[in-house]
C-alpha cells in the first residue's frame, strides 16, 4: 500500500463547520460537561475509551424519551454478552413521529409509474395509525412479526412505522427475491402478517408477482393474515390468496389515534439477513434503543442531516440502507424513496430527481458513481445541483477514480462521504465527517463509539498497515441475538472466532497516519499470493482505470501440487472488446499501482458478473465453481440478482 498522502478533494468552510451538527455536539459538551475536545481524534478516542459515558451523554443530548428511568447504561462481561440500557422503557418509531409538522413533508416518493410527489406527516400519521388498529384486530401483539414482500413505496415505510408501535417485529424482502429466497428468509421467524404487492414495474417492465405470493402464503402456515397492495395493477383481486384482503380495504374505516408501546431496550425491531448466497441466511436481530441510540449519532452528527433537509439513497427494502433511509426521519429529515431502475430509462433518472426533489444529501453504490463515469455522464452540466450538498457511497469501496469523477463531473463543492458498515450492525463503522477534509480514495473517519482498529493474525493493531477490522468495544447497534439461534452459537461463530471477545467483521482495512480509512475488500474472499495477502478491493482500483473495461472480478485456487493460479475476468464496456493490447494494458496498470504479485495469471472476458441481491459481488461462489463445486452447492440462485450470470463459470474450464 502507497504511503503517499492523497490529495484533499475537499474541504469544510468555516461556515460549514460551524453550522454542522458535530460542532454542536462539540460546544454542547464543552458547555454542559466541561468536556473540551479540541479536534475530532480527541473525541473519537474518549468516545470508544469511555463508552458509557459517551452513550449516556448521546441519550441525553437527543433527549431520548423513556418511559421509565434506566439503571445501568452498559453491563459488560466480554463480548457478546452486553446488556445496554436496563430497565429503560422507550419505542424506535415514537422517536420518528416527535418531528411532526407541517413546514415540510414526511416522505417524497418518485417510481418508473409515479411522478415524484409529497407524503405529509398528518396523511403517514393517519395511515400508520389505521395500519396499527389493522394489525392490532389482526391479532399481532408485541413480539409478533410482520413482514413485508414489497417495493421501496410509502407503504413500506408505513407498515415498518405501523409494526414499530406496537412493538412487533419489522422484517422486508424485495420483490425480486425468489420464493424459495423468501421463504429461507421469513420461514425462520415464523411470521403472523404478510404485506405484499401483486407485482412490480423495473426497467420499464412489469413483472406479475401473484404466484409468488400464493406460494409464499401457501408455505408459511404461521401466516394469520395477508394484506395485498395492487401496486402493478390497481385492478387486481385477491381470489387467490388465502386469507387475503386489499390494503385499501384494511385501512378503511380506522380512525384511532396512533399511539406507541414502550418496550425493553434490547426489545427486538427488525430482522434483517446476510446474503444467503452459499448457506442460510443469518436472521439478524437488531433492538429498539440500540437502532435508536445509532441513528441518531450517524444520521445526525456523520451525516449531517438537518431538518427538512431531503435525504436519499438508492435501496430496496432487502438492503439495510432502506432502513437506514427511514433512520432520516429521527433527526428531522425527509425520506426520499424510489422505485425502479437507476438506469431506466437512462443513467440521468435519479439525478434528475436529485434537481426536481430537491436531494440536499444522495446515497447511491460504488458501481453506480462508476458506471456514470464510464457513460461520461456530466450530472452538473445537465441538471441543476445547487442543493445538492452530500453524496454518500458504500456497498463496495470507491476506487480513486470515483471521487475524480465526483468532483469533476458532479459538483466541484459537494462534500463526499464514503461509508462501511454492514447488515450486522445497521449503520456505517466508518464513514462521514463534517469537520474533516476528503482525501482522495479514503473515508473520513472511524465513527463515535466504535473501536474499530485493523489487527494482524496474532491480535496486535496495526497502524498505516493493512489489517483484519475489528471492533474491541461494544456498540449498541450490535445485534442483540440470531433468530432462533439457542446459545449464540452461530452469532459467536460470525463474529468471535478469530479474536475471542473482539468482533471480527470481516474486512481488509487500512488506518491511515491522517485516521481516515481505506477498506481493501473480504477477507474471507482473500488472494493469499506467494506468502503476500492482497485484497480484491486493490485489484478491482486498479482494473477501473483502464480504458473499455466495465466491471471484473479475481479469485485465486490454490494448486494441489503448490502454487496457485489467479484469473481475472473482465465484462468489458460497449464497443470494446478484450485485446493484447487491453490485456497488457491491465498488467501494467497493476505492476504500476502495486507489485507483480497483482498481476492474474490469465484475463478472459465474461458477458456477466454474479452479484448478491443486495449488490455484492460473489468472488467465493465462484471460486467453488472453478475448483468443481456443483453450482447447487456452489450458490443460492434465489440470493442473486442475476443467477444466469453463472451460467459461462460452470462451463468454463481453466485447464488447471
Amino acid at each position: 500500500m502507497s504511503t503517499t498522502t492523497p490529495p484533499i478533494l475537499w474541504k469544510p468552510s468555516k461556515q460549514f463547520k460551524q453550522h454542522s451538527r458535530m460542532n454542536k455536539f462539540m460546544n454542547w459538551l464543552r458547555r454542559y460537561h466541561r468536556l473540551d475536545f479540541q479536534s475530532y481524534d480527541a473525541l473519537w478516542q474518549w468516545s470508544v475509551d469511555e463508552p458509557e459515558f459517551f452513550w449516556d451523554l448521546i441519550w441525553k443530548y437527543f433527549k431520548v424519551k423513556s418511559y421509565t428511568p434506566f439503571t445501568r447504561i452498559l453491563e459488560y462481561k466480554k463480548l457478546p454478552d452486553v446488556d445496554w440500557f436496563d430497565g429503560a422503557t422507550l419505542n424506535y418509531a415514537e422517536h420518528v413521529f416527535r418531528n411532526k409538522t407541517d413546514k415540510h413533508p414526511a416522505l417524497v416518493f418518485q417510481s418508473e409509474k409515479q411522478k415524484l410527489t409529497e407524503i405529509s406527516w398528518d396523511k403517514l400519521e393517519q395511515k400508520v395509525a389505521a395500519l396499527r388498529q389493522f394489525l392490532m384486530e389482526s391479532g399481532v401483539e408485541k413480539g409478533d412479526r410482520v413482514v413485508a414482500f414489497l417495493p421501496n413505496i410509502p407503504e413500506a415505510t408505513i407498515g415498518l412505522l405501523a409494526t414499530m408501535s406496537i412493538g412487533a417485529v419489522w422484517s422486508s424482502c424485495s420483490p425480486d427475491f425468489g420464493v424459495g429466497s423468501v421463504l429461507e428468509r421469513f420461514g425462520q421467524i415464523e411470521p403472523k402478517v404478510l404485506l405484499a404487492v401483486d407485482g412490480y414495474q423495473y426497467g420499464g417492465k412489469g413483472y406479475d408477482k401473484m404466484d409468488v405470493v400464493a406460494d409464499i402464503v401457501k408455505q408459511i402456515p404461521s401466516l394469520e393474515q395477508v394484506v395485498l397492495i395492487p401496486y402493478l395493477d390497481e385492478h387486481k383481486s385477491i381470489h387467490n390468496i388465502k386469507k387475503g384482503i386489499l390494503w385499501v380495504d384494511a385501512l378503511a374505516g380506522k380512525n384511532e389515534p396512533l399511539a406507541f408501546l414502550p418496550v425493553p431496550f434490547e426489545h427486538p425491531l427488525w430482522v434483517l439477513y446476510s446474503s444467503g448466497t452459499t448457506g442460510a441466511p443469518k436472521a439478524i436481530t437488531h433492538s429498539h434503543g440500540g437502532s435508536l441510540l445509532e441513528h441518531l449519532k450517524y444520521l445526525a452528527l456523520h451525516n449531517d442531516v438537518h431538518p427538512g433537509e431531503r435525504f436519499f439513497w438508492f435501496a430496496t427494502t432487502g438492503w439495510m440502507m432502506w432502513n437506514f433511509v427511514q433512520a432520516s426521519m429521527l433527526v428531522g429529515g425527509v425520506a426520499v424513496l424510489y422505485d425502479g431502475s437507476p438506469g431506466y430509462p437512462n443513467l440521468n433518472v435519479l439525478w434528475r430527481m436529485a434537481e426536481a426533489a430537491p436531494i440536499h444529501h444522495f446515497g447511491t453504490s460504488a458501481p453506480f458513481l462508476m458506471a456514470c463515469r464510464s457513460k461520461g455522464l456530466s450530472p452538473k452540466k445537465e441538471f441543476n445541483l445547487s442543493y445538492l450538498r452530500g453524496i454518500g457511497s458504500t456497498g463496495s469501496p470507491l476506487p480513486s477514480e470515483g471521487f475524480d469523477y465526483v468532483y469533476q463531473e458532479i459538483k466541484r463543492t459537494v462534500w463526499l462521504t464514503s461509508m462501511s458498515g454492514g447488515t450486522d450492525v445497521c449503520t456505517a463503522f466508518v464513514g462521514g465527517n463534517p469537520l474533516l477534509p476528503v482525501y482522495q480514495g479514503e473515508i473520513q473517519c472511524r465513527t463515535l463509539g466504535c473501536a474499530l482498529y485493523a489487527y494482524d493474525e496474532n491480535g496486535k493493531a496495526l497502524h498505516n498497515e493493512v489489517g483484519e477490522m475489528v471492533i474491541t468495544q461494544p456498540m449498541p447497534s450490535m445485534p442483540v441475538f440470531f433468530w432462533n439461534d439457542p446459545g449464540k452459537k452461530r452469532y459467536r461463530s460470525s463474529y468471535y472466532e478469530m479474536y475471542p471477545e473482539i468482533w471480527r467483521h470481516g474486512d481488509w482495512t487500512l488506518i491511515t497516519e491522517r485516521n481516515s480509512v481505506v477498506i481493501l475488500g473480504r477477507s474471507d474472499a482473500t488472494l493469499n499470493r506467494q506468502g503476500v495477502r492482497i485484497g480484491t478491493a486493490e485489484i478491482y482500483r486498479s482494473v477501473d482505470k483502464v480504458q473499455g473495461i466495465k466491471d471484473s472480478l479475481v479469485v485465486n485456487i490454490e494448486l494441489e501440487e503448490g502454487g496457485d493460479f489467479m484469473p481475472l475476468f473482465v465484462v468489458m464496456e460497449d464497443g470494446f472488446t478484450l485485446t493484447e493490447k487491453i490485456i497488457n494494458d491491465i498488467k501494467k496498470q497493476l505492476r504500476s499501482d502495486y507489485s507483480p504479485r497483482h498481476v492474474p495469471n490469465t484475463v478472459i472476458a465474461v458477458p456477466d458478473l454474479p452479484y448478491t441481491i443486495s449488490g455484492k459481488k460473489m468472488e467465493l461462489p465462484i471460486k467453488k465453481l472453478l475448483k468443481g463445486v456443483p453450482v447447487e452447492k456452489a450458490a443460492k440462485k434465489d440470493a442473486m440478482r442475476n443467477p444466469e450470470s453463472l451460467h459461462f463459470f460452470e462451463d468454463l474450464n481453466l485447464g488447471i
